[in-house]
């Protein structure tokens, strides 16, 4: 599902990635483990498209992320890839319906208002499809980012710190609905992260 090779990224004169060869399958289920400031964020946006490598190779679905560019690139990390970062990205002037039809509009896909309140209604969100984003409580705004996320059918999920300042009853809530997700879309879930609580939750752990 996706592969890195020899992937360098650095600020000024500062290493910040360094990574020699990683790599997924197609439904796998991965946490990346490190310590704050030790490079995670970096590569989740180096993978969702929206960091450009100081080198080296990223390949989501069999496609070489450096011979995608503007509008291409938009349109196959909106079909191909579901993000979830600690900042929602909600637009703030529309409701929650609508920044998931503009989601599938980013894609390339149609507009399909049924399919929207059907991702939210899969993680009991729906009664908030006419709400604006600050109306929204964290967790309903936690789950309207996942359904988001899944909206298109993306082969790659990236969550980045999903679990930040959360207590334990909901962390467990936040990575069942995201293992459970990840699983009926077969996709492949990547998530990063400082917070041991959720390790044993994970076949595969990769140390950062």
């Amino acid at each position: 599902m996706f592969q890195l090779h020899q992937l360098r990224h650095q600020y000024e004169n500062r290493i910040v990635l360094s990574i020699e060869s990683m790599q997924a399958s197609q439904g796998e289920q991965i946490l990346l483990r490190g310590a704050s400031g030790s490079g995670k964020t970096t590569l989740l946006h180096i993978m969702a498209g929206l960091l450009r490598p100081t080198s080296g190779r990223v390949i989501i679905a069999e496609t070489d992320l450096s011979t995608l560019e503007g509008a291409r690139l938009d349109q196959f990390r909106g079909s191909k890839i579901g993000m979830i970062f600690q900042q929602t990205y909600l637009i703030k002037t529309l409701n929650v319906l609508g920044n998931l039809v503009l989601a599938q509009y980013m894609a390339g896909k149609p507009q399909n208002k049924k399919a929207c309140m059907h991702s939210l209604e899969q993680l009991n969100v729906a009664h908030v499809a006419e709400q604006l984003p600050e109306q929204l409580s964290r967790g309903e705004a936690q789950r309207v980012v996942i359904a988001r996320a899944l909206l298109n059918q993306p082969s790659i999920i990236l969550a980045d710190e999903p679990t930040a300042s959360l207590d334990d009853k909901n962390t467990e809530a936040v990575i069942d609905m995201l293992i459970q997700q990840a699983q009926s879309h077969h996709a492949t879930l990547f998530v990063s992260t400082h917070d041991g609580r959720i390790a044993h939750r994970f076949s595969k752990v990769v140390s950062f």
